[in-house]
């Protein structure tokens, strides 16, 4: 039954997030946070990302079972994804409050309440909605998910396919056609020289700073229009000494929260000279999960927060 069903179609996403979540849990049930606190908090926010799951179905599966008559989905297993939620919510605090052996603890019940779902999922709820729901309505609830999103790493493929076009998410053919500058780098996606990254990184309309993990500061990108000033003196220096003294505490803070691994992300906003200033930092850490220093990333707003409705035309002027 479930053997048979094309890429795309909402069921076999379904189940392919079902494998996901049980691998998930068996990686984090073999985590103790209090001995790998980042790795369990990174699969406990990986796992976390089920909320797109609980919603889809909410907002796209049940309503089309209610259609057809079928409203015990709705009743009985959205209470179900609300006591999960408040299960998350738990181990989330208990996470925040360096409660680790009350959250692994927690996590117990998340494993044992998300197996049960997957199972009441994969014997009743989809089979039963294979048998009642038409094509024509799987196609239109697959066009619906795409504004709520899915667990799994890359969007799954169109429903039914789009003959012609293959979506840039599930492209993997290697090209043998393709000749690169014979100085180009590898990178994890692709092939650059350092002038085009250079190129590249002087046209992004946002300013970057990198921090390496011994706190100095070893790159910023030199656009044409920065909204700090930068100048090459700042390579090589602390980045305590590269902040105005009323707010190097605050950097200082965030670079310790990102070390040891409690946050991985901060974000202000400011106005700076008639201009709403986006400033964001980014914990940088490599495969392992180890440490490797900081981005800040400052943006000029100003004009993004004026944009509304749509433009999908060409407007050059």
């Amino acid at each position: 039954m479930y053997s048979e069903l094309p890429e795309g179609h909402p069921i076999r996403t379904y189940l392919q997030e079902a494998e996901l979540i049980q691998n998930l849990l068996e990686e984090i049930m073999q985590t103790d946070p209090q001995v790998d606190y980042q790795k369990f908090y990174n699969l406990f926010n990986h796992l976390s990302t089920v909320e797109k799951r609980f919603q889809r179905k909410e907002n796209q599966l049940f309503p089309f079972l209610e259609q057809k008559g079928w409203t015990n989905p709705s009743q009985n297993m959205w209470s179900f994804h609300d006591t999960i939620r408040d299960m998350f919510r738990l181990v989330r605090k208990n996470l925040e409050d360096k409660q680790l052996a009350k959250a692994a603890e927690n996590m117990t019940y998340i494993e044992e309440n998300l197996l049960r779902l997957l199972s009441v999922e994969y014997n009743i709820l989809f089979a039963r909605s294979l048998e009642i729901l038409s094509d024509e309505d799987w196609i239109k609830m697959r066009q619906g998910e795409e504004e709520i999103g899915w667990m799994l790493p890359t969007p799954p493929p169109a429903y039914p396919s789009e003959e012609g076009y293959i979506h840039p998410s599930q492209d993997t053919t290697l090209r043998t056609d393709v000749v690169f500058d014979e100085k180009a780098q590898h990178f994890d996606e692709g092939y650059m020289t350092v002038e085009q990254v250079n190129l590249l990184l002087k046209t992004l309309p946002i300013d970057i700073t990198f921090v390496d993990e011994h706190d100095k500061v070893i790159f910023y990108n030199r656009g044409e229009e920065r909204v700090f000033p930068r100048s090459a003196g700042i390579i090589g220096r602390e980045v305590k000494f590269c902040h105005p003294p009323k707010s190097v505490g605050t950097v200082l803070k965030i670079v310790e929260a990102f070390r040891n691994g409690t946050q991985n992300e901060a974000n202000f906003w400011l106005n700076f000279r008639g201009r709403l200033i986006y400033v964001r930092y980014f914990a940088v850490r490599d495969a392992q999960k180890n440490y490797k220093g900081v981005i800040e990333m400052s943006q000029d707003i100003t004009d993004i927060k004026t944009i509304e409705g749509e433009r999908r035309l060409l407007e050059w002027e």
